[in-house]
């Protein structure tokens, strides 16, 4: 085999964000030679979202629910214990870890092992809330990172001083989408992201309310789920929506809802880059997005490929929508020029970055001398 062996962990592989990058850095990989196992805590039963490559090692750690009775420590000493178990016997050239907690439980599992772990910080450390164990904990642990990935370069003040250099900005790949826009006449408006606090959909369902009235032939579709679904349904009740805002529920297949849509929104608290942001102004779509830490800032112009709003202002939101659903013009000037700007982010602009980011850690990797790894998926047990 050429290249490295990567174990790739994430927290299961479901609709999000960092699960859509990990398909794409581990399909990028394995074309350049490279053995890729992704280690996860879901189970095999739980469904994959994106699809995975054909030739990467699946490691399922998840833990049962009569497992997950014995409460949140006892679980996640079994994950860690998990993880020990399949990267002592495994043995990767390097981890490269997503998400928060998973860096943790990276860092932890390989200590005393002379296996690199790359961290990749996919949120804003600042409005996590996290157990002050966590971020005590982190805080320690970065200084055992060989490198931590970040989305943007406002979330390095996010970080301790000591670790910054070790920091490496990357942001998240954007693929041109694979279905196609139908243009449904100006009047559906949506939103995309996981029923959650972070969301703002709150913010959005109270902006809504403010202009539907003035635009009856609007709709807003929300698609996701999450724990808030239940809230948020009374809001629509609340303000008057039913039949108006519909919550969708998760997309039948990655990037379905760009189909018949004509505005996108953002309305987040906070983000750590905004994918489904990038994935809509590639599709050409006209969008107004929150300003929040960190991302649409960085993706957005205002009036040049989109609109920002202030953050957690259902007034501004409010006028933000409803300036482009009274101009036609506006939206497709503004969709058009989206389109352009996304491009920045092409796979094929970014993922090699990645491949930076590994040569800057284990140095590059042996010349070709054969085939790629051949390896189909093995998914390995719940109880590994």
């Amino acid at each position: 085999m050429t290249g490295k062996h990567i174990a790739v962990i994430i927290s299961g592989l479901g609709a999000g964000g960092a699960e859509t990058v990990v398909a794409q850095v581990a399909e990028h990989w394995i074309a350049q030679g490279h053995r890729v196992s992704l280690l996860t805590y879901d189970t095999p039963a739980d469904p994959i979202f994106h699809t995975m490559p054909e030739r990467a090692e699946l490691h399922r750690l998840g833990l049962t629910p009569r497992e997950k009775r014995f409460g949140a420590y006892i679980s996640t000493w079994r994950k860690l214990v998990r993880l020990q178990r399949v990267i002592g016997r495994e043995q990767p050239d390097i981890v490269v870890s997503f998400l928060t907690k998973n860096n943790l439980l990276a860092l932890i599992a390989t200590f005393g092992r002379s296996i690199p772990v790359i961290c990749s910080e996919r949120n804003n450390p600042e409005r996590q809330h996290a157990h002050p164990f966590w971020n005590a904990a982190l805080r320690l642990g970065y200084r055992n990172a060989a490198l931590i990935v970040c989305q943007t370069n406002t979330v390095m003040r996010c970080f301790p001083m000591a670790v910054r250099p070790k920091i490496k900005v990357i942001p998240n790949p954007i693929r041109s989408p694979s279905v196609v826009r139908e243009r449904s006449g100006g009047s559906r408006i949506v939103a995309v992201g996981r029923l959650t606090h972070q969301k703002g959909f709150d913010i959005l369902l109270a902006a809504f309310a403010l202009v539907h009235q003035n635009f009856p032939e609007w709709q807003l579709d929300i698609w996701g789920e999450g724990a808030d679904r239940p809230a948020l349904e009374k809001l629509i009740r609340d303000h008057g929506l039913e039949g108006r805002a519909i919550l969708r529920g998760v997309s039948p297949r990655p990037g379905s809802w760009i189909e018949g849509t004509d505005i996108f929104v953002l309305s987040s608290r906070y983000e750590g880059f905004g994918n489904v942001l990038g994935e809509a102004m590639a599709a050409g779509l006209p969008v107004v997005s929150a300003a929040c830490d960190f991302g649409p800032p960085d993706i957005v112009t205002h009036e040049v490929d989109g609109l920002l709003v202030t953050t957690e202002n259902p007034l501004a939101l409010a006028q933000g929508m409803a300036r482009m659903m009274a101009d036609a013009d506006l939206r497709d000037r503004l969709g058009r020029a989206a389109a352009v700007s996304a491009r920045r982010y092409a796979p094929e602009k970014i993922l090699h970055q990645w491949d930076d980011a590994l040569v800057q850690v284990t140095g590059p990797p042996p010349a070709a001398t054969g085939q790629p790894h051949l390896t189909k998926h093995r998914v390995a047990e719940a109880t590994e």
